[in-house]
């Protein structure tokens, strides 16, 4: 099939899969995505993609790694930053040298370099899949957190260390020198070169939209989307990290946006871009999987001296290893510093025996361990084939298989019996920014002196007859969190002698304009607490939304307004 129609094919199946996950909620919808990719690829006449891991790297993996850095909260980033470390480079040091003399143990036919090169493949985990198999099960916010940072930092600590494990089996040489040297240059270099590019680009946009404003919004989304590709492009060619290089430019361009407060037709155009982009590459990233899962199997399973039960039984040996070290990992390593977190307020959930074994489940795999096994060289520099290599693949396709399908079904047991918080710590936090928010604005409606002396009687009772009743609004929203929907009386209902009419429709034309100013001050609120880190980024996003959404409705009644009014452009009826 032609890689276009392929390609298509594919988005298509991603879309109509998410529909369908969303009637079957028993079913995680990355488990449906790989069951119907092995279905419509298993026929000898199906849909067979030769796969490019390098391709699949480039195109897949960057963009969804540089939106869950721009999107994870980074208060709680930076704040939960020693047990994230510890999980993404300590765990996968474990893995990598505890689980790879385990294989080579158990399967002696797997060279010791392979297999630790296996284990490397294997140690990244998939925040992606757990939060589709987690929603709305109730898995604690901050423990979420931890799994989102965890899995953006050890993508690329695992694919180094599959990097100079594959280069050790090519070559017959390894050295711990120069592997901590090399590791300190791709992650440095890569986090270096992510937040350059990030920061660079955010200095360039914020330049031209001073100059154009929110007119360009929809060629700055685009060059948007394209940033991840350059960051991971420009990382790969000097030699470090292109997935840290994503991830850090995620997150540079996540900081500056702190200052855009004002442009709402991109922020609007941004997220509904990164969303669509999210969906689509997620649902690509298993369908693959599932494409390439009949190839993958039938290979090992028709070698000679392998029996399927045996293969099964590796698959299964390699999954509750992963599971155990991380559990141990968890309690003996990471348990401490969460407790601590957790007392110092930087975790509400108290870290437990129940939450270890749950935060056990979600070590997930998926995409990263698919494109990191495939990637493997077919051959050695001497042009021998690369030892197991088809071994390898199969494992590692199993293990994603296996601790899927354990994370389906063990999380949304063992979340059942977590202990429930009367009331999350970011909805607290939301709701206390809504009513200071409430107070900025009732503020910003208060006429100094100097705007009474500048602006007509008329105008000046106008207004305060306006500010008595926007703010006995706001405080009646503070009273009950209203959206104060509706409060603005329809023109069309006016029915008295022109001359009142007319004043009625100035007064609505103030009243509107009022209102967006109070938006404003809101907005502006909202970007101060962020930055004061009293609330988060997701809060942040969630609040400056629905001002968004409210500032457009006005406008555009606005528009009625002074047209109905028979105000120009600019006009303010003469007051």
């Amino acid at each position: 099939m032609h890689a276009v129609e392929t390609v298509l094919l594919v988005l298509l199946l991603g879309a109509l899969t998410g529909i369908v996950a969303r009637y079957i909620r028993a079913i995680p919808l990355p488990l449906i995505q790989i069951a119907l990719g092995a279905l419509i690829a298993w026929p000898q006449a199906g849909l067979h993609i030769a796969f490019d891991p390098e391709l699949f790297l480039l195109l897949f993996i960057p963009p969804l790694l540089f939106a869950d850095g721009w999107r994870i909260p980074k208060r709680e980033f930076f704040a939960l930053a020693k047990p994230i470390l510890l999980l993404a480079l300590g765990l996968v040091l474990l893995t990598v040298l505890g689980l790879g003399y385990l294989i080579h143990w158990m399967i002696p036919e797997i060279p010791l370099t392979v297999a630790f090169a296996l284990a490397a493949v294997v140690s990244p985990t998939d925040a992606v899949a757990v939060s589709a198999i987690t929603r709305n099960l109730g898995m604690p916010e901050k423990t979420m957190h931890v799994l989102e940072g965890e899995s953006l930092l050890n993508d690329a600590s695992g694919l180094v260390a599959l990097k100079f494990a594959v280069a050790a089996t090519l070559t017959g040489v390894f050295s711990w020198g120069e592997v901590a040297k090399e590791f300190t240059w791709m992650a440095v270099g890569g986090l270096g070169v992510g937040t350059l590019i990030g920061w660079g680009f955010s200095h360039a946009r914020g330049t031209i939209t001073r100059r154009l404003g929110d007119v360009a919004a929809t060629q700055m989304v685009l060059l948007l989307v394209l940033l991840p590709f350059a960051a991971y492009i420009v990382g790969e060619k000097i030699g470090v990290s292109g997935i840290l290089a994503a991830v850090a430019a995620g997150i540079a361009t996540n900081f500056a946006d702190l200052e855009r407060s004002s442009y709402i037709s991109e922020r609007m155009q941004t997220a509904g871009t990164w969303s669509m982009v999210e969906a689509a590459f997620n649902g690509a990233i298993f369908l693959l999987l599932g494409l390439q899962l009949p190839s993958i199997i039938g290979v090992p399973l028709h070698q000679a001296g392998h029996d399927w039960w045996i293969l099964v039984g590796y698959v299964a040996a390699i999954s509750f290893a992963l599971l155990l070290m991380r559990w141990i990992w968890l309690t003996l390593g990471v348990h401490g510093l969460l407790l601590r977190a957790h007392r110092q307020g930087k975790m509400s959930e108290r870290p437990s025996a129940l939450l270890n074994l749950a935060t056990t489940l979600a070590g997930i795999r998926g995409a990263v361990t698919l494109a990191g096994a495939l990637s493997v060289p077919m051959l050695l520099g001497n042009g021998q084939p690369f030892p197991a290599r088809d071994m390898l693949i199969f494992l590692a396709t199993g293990t994603i298989l296996f601790t899927l399908v354990i994370g389906a079904v063990g999380l949304p047991i063992v979340l059942r019996y977590l202990p429930a918080h009367e009331e999350s710590p970011t909805v607290r936090e939301e709701r206390l920014a809504r009513e200071q928010a409430c107070m900025a604005a009732m503020t910003r409606l208060t006429l100094t002196e100097e705007e009474i002396q500048k602006r007509d009687p008329e105008w000046v009772a106008m207004r305060q007859e306006v500010n008595g009743h926007l703010i006995q609004e706001y405080r009646n929203r503070i009273q009950l969190l209203d959206d104060g929907s509706g409060a603005v009386q329809s023109i069309e209902s006016l029915r008295e002698a022109p001359e009142v009419v007319r004043q009625r429709k100035l007064r609505y034309v103030l009243e509107i304009e009022t209102r967006i100013e109070c938006i404003h001050a809101e907005r502006d609120f909202y970007y101060a607490e962020r930055q004061a880190h009293r609330i988060n980024d997701e809060s942040l996003r969630s609040l400056v939304s629905e001002l968004d959404m409210q500032e457009i409705a006005m406008r555009k009644r606005l528009v009625v307004a002074r047209r109905a009014a028979g105000l120009a452009p600019g006009d303010t009826g003469g007051h």
